[in-house]
């Protein structure tokens, strides 16, 4: 990868969000029987709400994030299935905690399906720990956080 640059997405990348999304998502349908919510996302919306932030061009990977008063909150992290092993959900996830810190947030939230249990691995070892789980209508999720120094 050449461009490790992390930025905002604009409106003009708002189909490769969908499309990078869309091929990090779509290997769980069958595995967790529904489409994953990050794939019926509004991404035209996100993009125009300043809550997408891109890497790579052509883009390889992306992060959706929203601020809550006490939190940020990771919505959705994907990388291109061409670009695993390169360290580009690793950049992605130090992006998240420095936005964090940026806005001055002391924690990360996120949640991830249980049946995405390459997830369970990853978090944990990015310094996520695990607060609850819950079936949310069709999901089984693992809720997360991080508290940032």
């Amino acid at each position: 990868m050449t461009d490790e640059k992390i930025r905002p997405a604009v409106d003009a990348d708002v189909a490769a969000v969908k499309s990078v999304t869309d091929a990090a998502y779509e290997p769980y349908i069958a595995r967790i029987g529904v489409v994953p919510v990050p794939m019926e996302a509004d991404h035209a919306a996100n993009v125009a709400a300043g809550r997408v932030f891109v890497t790579g061009e052509p883009v390889i990977g992306l992060v959706v994030v929203e601020a809550y008063e006490d939190h940020l909150f990771l919505d959705s992290i994907a990388v291109h299935p061409d670009a695993h092993g390169k360290g580009v959900g690793r950049r992605l996830l130090e992006f998240v905690d420095a936005r964090a810190r940026e806005l001055g947030l002391p924690e990360v939230r996120l949640y991830t399906n249980a049946m995405m249990w390459e997830n369970q691995k990853i978090y944990p070892k990015y310094g996520y720990e695990v607060v609850e789980r819950r079936v949310e209508g069709p999901y089984d999720r693992f809720h997360y956080r991080k508290r940032l120094a």
